[in-house]
């Protein structure tokens, strides 16, 4: 049997407070037995103080002031053994490293003081965000999801990106968003839309009466906030999506954001055709499409946000998320994300300029009635017609502008 610590235990063991403590304490004596073995003429003893400098980086203000003590008491012994406390330079030396201790001290409160404020306030920023945007369960209906959310804004956790998913009545129904502005600022427009979502999601039958009630609940929201010349100024892109259990098909409807990645195992990935209608809170009023996309055992859909997209590298160059999500098809939601993750950051030089929000969603061949995928999807993935749309009826498309009436031009509808 061996004994001993392992590589990665021997760094962990430094990098704790006990170990680091070494630090000065080494300075203390080395800088002491040198200054003792120099002639008079050489003084060291001033650069005692950065023993005390430096515990404040990793210790509190009672471990400083014993090193600070420490370094005085050293400066004392140098002063014996070189002519004796009594002369005027070791007394200067002895009171000016005495003063700047404690000033080390003092900062070190102060510090110390100023993080535990700062851990309260994230602590409660963090409650805040999480009762905002909740955790997409792991497994939800045949469903596997796995999120990644990357905040613009240092400390934050979300901004103006935003998700959320619901079990309705044999299907599961999920929300991407992504509301004008990022950061914090975007918050509020944020938390409307998800509470709206959350509300309606189980009250409308089709995907384009829920994105028609969410539009009205942006409008309303927009003309009571908004001044005269700011009118048309706050909208948000959404997509919704809801996946029936047994059928192996996703019916989305899409309100001006980026449609989703169609990733099939062996490294297929397909881009569905959809007819967007205007972002939400632009356009009060607009018509909503349906489009039916087929969903296979096995396959999954990559919802991102416009930040994933548009991320740049020092270049200038936007990140390919097609190209690289191709490399990972085969793997499970969760292990898809950490690869997104870890190559978007590194794309991007470890911080993004906006907020980046990205969902996969994986279906399992639970509760799917036919199991085998048609020999005649294409590439693509062929739209199929929704049994709740009229035989016949064509599929409503954008208008070529999106403006249109302000806000609250159908408050009363």
């Amino acid at each position: 049997m061996r004994f001993g610590l392992g590589g990665r235990d021997a760094r962990l063991l430094w990098r704790s407070p006990r170990a680091l403590l070494l630090l000065p304490v080494t300075l203390i004596v080395v800088i002491t037995v040198v200054d003792l073995r120099f002639p008079e003429s050489i003084h060291l003893g001033p650069a005692l103080v950065i023993a005390p400098a430096l515990t404040p980086s990793f210790a509190g203000p009672r471990t400083t002031g014993l090193v600070g003590a420490l370094a005085v008491v050293a400066q004392g012994l140098i002063g014996v053994y070189h002519g004796g406390l009594t002369t005027t330079n070791h007394i200067v030396q002895i009171v000016t490293l005495a003063i700047l201790s404690v000033a080390v001290v003092v900062y070190s409160a102060l510090r110390e003081r100023r993080q535990a404020q700062l851990a309260q306030v994230r602590n409660v920023a963090e409650a805040a965000q999480h009762v905002l945007m909740w955790p997409l369960p792991e497994h939800i209906g045949p469903l596997r999801i796995a999120s990644l959310y990357l905040a613009a804004e240092e400390e934050a956790q979300i901004g103006g990106d935003l998700y959320a998913a619901t079990r309705c009545d044999g299907s599961v129904r999920v929300l991407i968003g992504d509301v004008r502005g990022k950061g914090l600022a975007a918050i509020g427009e944020a938390a409307l839309l998800l509470g709206a979502f959350r509300e309606s999601a189980h009250r409308h039958v089709t995907l384009p009466d829920l994105a028609t009630a969410l539009d009205l609940s942006i409008t309303r929201y927009t003309a009571e906030l908004d001044a005269a010349e700011e009118a048309g100024e706050r909208f948000a892109t959404a997509l919704l999506m809801e996946i029936p259990d047994e059928d192996p098909v996703t019916r989305m409807t899409s309100c001006g954001h980026p449609p989703p990645l169609l990733l099939s195992p062996g490294h297929g990935v397909a881009v569905p055709s959809l007819h967007p209608a205007p972002p939400l809170g632009v356009h009060c009023g607009a018509e909503h499409t349906l489009d039916v996309v087929s969903l296979e055992p096995g396959d999954t859909l990559l919802l991102y946000t416009d930040g994933v997209i548009e991320a740049r590298d020092a270049h200038g160059r936007f990140y390919p998320l097609a190209e690289r999500a191709a490399r990972w098809t085969n793997e499970s939601p969760e292990a898809l994300m950490h690869h997104l993750r870890r190559d978007l950051l590194a794309h991007v030089g470890g911080r993004l300029e906006d907020d980046a929000a990205l969902i996969a969603v994986h279906r399992t061949a639970a509760g799917v009635r036919h199991p085998h995928r048609p020999a005649t999807v294409t590439e693509d993935r062929v739209r199929r017609s929704d049994p709740r749309v009229e035989p016949g009826r064509p599929a409503a498309r954008p208008r070529p502008e999106w403006g249109g009436a302000g806000p609250g031009a159908c408050a009363g509808r």
